[in-house]
């Protein structure tokens, strides 16, 4: 069964020689508005036989471990799904053109035997169909409970983790960097809102469908960031040196990826992660046709773990010039500097920072509040708590704004009157 981390999404891309595929006559179904990282059903939708090109339906169902047992080259190819005897199960008969008369037909006849068989592969392959995607799988050799059954607990960690991998990857989309913090995350998360998610009944496995588009740029940076983790924590193990992490960096490897795979690889006897790309879309610039898949063991984690410690204490602090509204201000007395609270509306890539002001600042940031404006600070964002908090601060100085951004920035303030606190009242 397949889940979208918050809602399903859609993409078309283009097959080897054929130009794009059009999307599914039927599409497929957008699940109901829920939280995020919800796992939600997002329904069942079968492609229109007429426009699935067969090369594609064949590519997805190799993928997925279905094996071909037969049929001309050429024509027709008789497809078994993963387990069965050449015999046995569930058997497709899928063309290898649509240049016969009954192409159609058969594509048909194939695509209700994979709706109604119901098993993973299965539906794995109607997922690629339905939303040509570029695929990731997580594989966790775990203990086994009863009946080789993987603890609660184990699976809920392979989908924290799995999560963690790809918003590491969004982050590097946006800009590459050692340790992220809060930078750029609002604009990372919505980036994951289209995938799709598909789990193994073992518990042990678990696959994201990135659709392309938007997802492309995402499986692209996860491909060069996973495979130079690897190659940096191989160099570690054998010398003992940082050094290729810090070149990881521009790869996309950060302290959330590092982070991410320590929460993967903890409590398991190894892990592999494997990309396949889309085959309507074909294999991006600069990347390997068929990835080979990255594999990290428990013996990596001293090296992840040294490396992620490295990353947060080695990335810089960053000068800025931040415009934002002041949403609460607190002194410890009725004299001298303060802080205050903004929320970001320009000039860094962060939800809110904190700011420590001299006494003049203060009670400028403090009239400019009153009066429904925001403020315009220079200074330093530093890493520490995640680049919430902006040192060095001057130059503080309101900001003209149109009529209805103040009457909104003035409704903000009278709603928010709880967190608004007086700048006499007690410290922190």
């Amino acid at each position: 069964m397949h889940r979208p981390i918050d809602e399903s999404g859609h993409g078309t891309g283009g097959g080897a020689g054929r130009g794009p595929v059009p999307p599914p006559h039927r599409p497929h179904p957008v699940p109901p508005a829920g939280p995020a990282g919800s796992w939600t059903d997002p329904g069942d939708g079968v492609p229109d036989p007429g426009r699935v090109d067969p090369r594609v339906l064949g590519a997805l169902l190799a993928r997925h471990g279905w094996r071909r047992r037969g049929g001309p080259a050429g024509r027709y190819g008789r497809w078994t799904p993963p387990g069965d005897g050449p015999g046995g199960g569930t058997s497709l008969l899928v063309p290898d053109t649509l240049a016969f008369p009954d192409s159609e037909e058969l594509i048909g006849e194939a695509l209700t035997a994979l709706a109604r068989s119901g098993t993973p592969a299965a539906r794995e392959v109607l997922t690629g169909l339905a939303v040509p995607s570029d695929e990731i799988r997580w594989w966790r050799e775990v203990p086994p409970g009863p009946a080789g059954t993987v603890p609660w607990p184990a699976q809920e960690q392979l989908r924290a983790a799995a999560r963690g991998v790809l918003l590491a990857g969004a982050l590097a989309v946006r800009g590459r960097a050692g340790y992220h913090g809060s930078r750029h995350r609002s604009a990372a998360r919505a980036a994951l809102d289209a995938v799709l998610v598909g789990t193994d009944p073992g518990g042990r496995a678990l696959t994201a469908f990135l659709p392309v588009p938007p997802g492309r740029p995402l499986a692209v940076r996860l491909h060069h960031a996973l495979h130079a983790a690897r190659e940096a924590v191989d160099y570690q193990r054998a010398t003992n040196g940082m050094e290729a992490f810090d070149s990881a960096v521009e790869a996309g490897v950060s302290r959330e990826l590092t982070e991410a795979l320590v929460a993967l690889v903890r409590g398991t006897e190894g892990v592999r992660i494997a990309l396949a790309w889309a085959p309507a879309a074909g294999v991006p610039d600069g990347c390997a046709a068929r990835p080979e898949p990255v594999e990290f063991s428990p013996g990596d984690l001293p090296a992840l773990r040294e490396a992620s410690a490295r990353y947060l204490t080695d990335e810089p602090s960053v000068p800025v010039r931040i415009t934002g509204a002041v949403v609460r201000l607190r002194r410890s007395g009725p004299r001298g500097g303060g802080t205050v609270k903004l929320r970001v509306l320009g000039g860094a890539e962060v939800g809110h920072v904190r700011v420590a002001l001299d006494e003049e600042a203060y009670r400028t940031a403090g009239h400019a509040h009153l009066v429904g404006l925001p403020i315009r600070v220079v200074g330093r964002l530093e890493s520490r708590g995640g680049f919430r908090r902006l040192a060095d601060a001057s130059d503080v100085v309101p900001v003209q704004v149109d009529e209805a951004e103040r009457d909104r920035l003035m409704k903000s303030l009278h709603e928010d009157l709880d967190y608004f606190e007086e700048a006499c009242g007690p410290g922190e």
